[in-house]
């Protein structure tokens, strides 16, 4: 057996992996951030909390490609991106840090694309997920971490840039979706 194969210790029919702790775990700490985002908007607890739950997502992705990628890690994995980006972008409306228009848009952005590859899925084809796209998600985690920041939190334009950023190059990403994904589909109806 190969040391590649030793380390691959999760089939991709394997629900509890560490790769999907991890993942749980964000997925059922974030209505607790979500909360001390409406409550208080910014404190260390917060921030200290938001950064753990968002940057372990690198943590389970790299655990998941080393132990063994799954089908309910593929799926769970970019639920708790949603969930985390628009939770706290919401959360941010209500506390009355974020304008409602730009997390709208995102949120319309995330609706569309999940809606696409639906539709592609349902005809069983994948429309794979676009680089720019960990970009994206990227700038939404930072828009509400530099608010969530005590030292920042009343500097809007930083939280302000970083959310406008997310909003473009979330509609970048679907237009590149989109484009890709309608290609990729194009070629193999013409090649059966």
């Amino acid at each position: 057996m190969s040391e590649a194969e030793q380390e691959r210790s999760f089939g991709p029919s394997a629900l509890l992996t560490p790769a999907n702790a991890i993942t749980i775990a964000r997925l059922l700490l974030a209505p607790v951030a979500f909360v001390m985002i409406v409550r208080q908007e910014s404190s260390w607890a917060l921030f200290v909390l938001w950064v753990v739950i968002t940057t372990t997502d690198s943590l389970d992705g790299y655990l998941a490609r080393k132990q063994g990628t799954t089908r309910s890690g593929a799926f769970l994995d970019p639920l708790a991106d949603k969930v985390l980006a628009l939770g706290g972008l919401w959360a941010m409306v209500l506390a009355g840090r974020f304008w409602w228009i730009p997390v709208a848009l995102i949120t319309l952005r995330e609706i569309v694309i999940s809606l696409f590859r639906s539709y592609w899925g349902r005809k069983g084809r994948a429309v794979q997920a676009s680089k720019i796209a960990k970009l994206k998600t990227f700038l939404q985690f930072n828009a509400v971490a530099w608010v969530a920041l005590p030292l920042t939190t009343n500097i809007l334009w930083i939280g302000n840039g970083f959310l406008w950023a997310g909003v473009a190059v979330a509609w970048i990403s679907a237009v590149q979706y989109i484009s890709s994904g309608s290609r990729a589909t194009s070629s193999m109806d013409a090649s059966t």
